[in-house]
C-alpha cells in the first residue's frame, strides 16, 4: 500500500484478513507498528488495534506483486513521478478520483502494468489517531474502452476472492468524471452546511445538493458525456433525493459512521475548485458554485 491513508488502510486490513501479505510504504518519520481502527468492514463493526508492517524505503528491485495507490487526486501526479522508477514487476492498482484525464495523469508509469479501480470506502482519522470509517462490499474497476489485460484480471480476481463484488466499467473515464462532478455538487453544499453530517441530516441542504449538481450538467455535456449513472439520480425531484439521503443516513450505520468522521477539509475544497476552474475556462455559468468561492 502506498501510504497509510483512510482508504489504503481499510482495504489493506480486508486483504490481510483474506490471507494476503500487506505492507505499507510511508514517508520517513511516519512509520508505526500499529493502527487503531474503529471501522465497519462490509457491515461488521470492529474496534481493534491492528499490528502492521511499514517501511520507509522502496527499492527499485523489490518483489511486490501489487502496489495500491489511493491518494488525493491533487497528489497523484507527484506520486506517479515518485513511483516511476520503483515499479519493478509489480502491477499498480490506481484506486483514485480523477477530474483531469487519468491516462495523462499516470503517464509517468508503465502503461502495461496498470490496473484502474475506484474504492467504496470513506472515513477519517480523529484527534487521537483512530481511523474511523467504513469499507463497503463493492469495488469499481474499469478500462478505457479496452479489454482487461491479464494483470487487470488478476487484480479483479484478488478482490473477488477477498469477498468483494466487482462493478465493471468499460468507459471508466466517463464514470470517473460523473462521480467527481456529483461530489463537487454535494461537497459545495457541505461547505455551506458546515459539515457532511449537517448536510446529510438536513431536508433543505439535501434539496440544495440537487440544484447544485444540476447546475453542473453543462460541464458534462461540454465533455461529451450524457447525464447518466449516479448523475441521473439528480433529475429526480429535490425533495425525493433529500429524503433518500436522510433515510440512508438514518438506516445505514456504516454510511453514517464514514461520513460523520470525514476529516479532510482540503479534499472537500479541491473538488469544488477543480470543477469551478473548468467551468470558468469553458465559459459555463455556475453561479451556485461560484457563490462559495470564499470557502475555497
Amino acid at each position: 500500500m502506498f501510504g497509510r491513508g483512510v482508504i489504503s488502510v481499510q482495504y489493506a486490513y480486508a486483504l490481510e484478513q483474506a490471507g494476503h501479505t500487506v505492507e505499507f510504504y510511508v514517508r520517513p518519520g511516519k512509520k508505526a507498528t500499529t493502527i487503531p481502527l474503529d471501522i465497519y468492514d462490509r457491515g461488521k463493526h470492529l474496534q481493534t488495534t491492528w499490528k502492521v508492517t511499514m517501511r520507509e524505503d522502496l527499492p527499485p528491485d523489490h518483489d511486490y506483486d501489487l502496489i495500491v495507490v489511493s491518494v488525493q487526486h491533487y497528489q497523484f501526479k507527484n506520486v506517479a513521478a515518485f513511483l516511476a522508477d520503483k515499479v519493478s514487476n509489480a502491477t499498480i492498482l490506481i484506486f483514485n478520483n480523477f477530474w483531469n484525464d487519468p491516462v495523462t495523469e499516470a503517464a509517468a508509469l508503465p502503461k502495461d502494468q496498470l490496473a484502474w479501480g475506484f474504492p467504496m470506502a470513506a472515513g477519517g482519522v480523529d484527534q487521537q489517531g483512530v481511523l474511523k470509517g467504513a469499507l463497503f462490499g463493492r469495488v469499481h474497476f474499469g478500462t478505457f474502452d479496452t479489454t482487461p489485460t491479464a494483470r487487470e484480471i488478476a487484480v479483479r480476481q484478488l478482490f473477488k476472492t477477498s469477498g468483494f463484488k466487482i462493478m465493471e466499467h468499460r468507459d471508466f473515464k466517463t464514470w470517473l468524471s460523473i462521480h467527481f462532478l456529483v461530489n463537487a455538487g454535494l461537497l459545495s453544499q457541505a461547505l455551506r452546511a458546515g459539515s457532511l453530517g449537517s448536510l446529510l441530516s438536513s431536508k433543505e441542504h439535501g434539496q440544495q445538493v440537487v440544484l447544485n449538481v444540476r447546475e453542473l450538467f453543462p460541464i458534462l455535456k461540454q465533455r461529451g458525456i450524457k447525464v447518466q449513472g449516479e448523475a441521473a439520480l439528480f433529475k429526480l425531484p429535490p425533495w425525493l433525493v433529500s429524503l433518500l439521503m436522510r433515510t440512508i443516513m438514518k438506516l445505514n450505520p456504516a454510511f453514517r459512521h464514514s461520513l460523520l468522521n470525514h476529516s479532510n477539509p482540503e479534499e472537500v475544497r479541491s473538488f469544488c475548485r477543480d470543477v469551478l476552474a473548468e467551468a470558468k475556462s469553458k465559459g459555463i455559468a455556475v453561479p451556485r458554485l461560484e457563490s462559495i468561492a470564499s470557502y475555497l
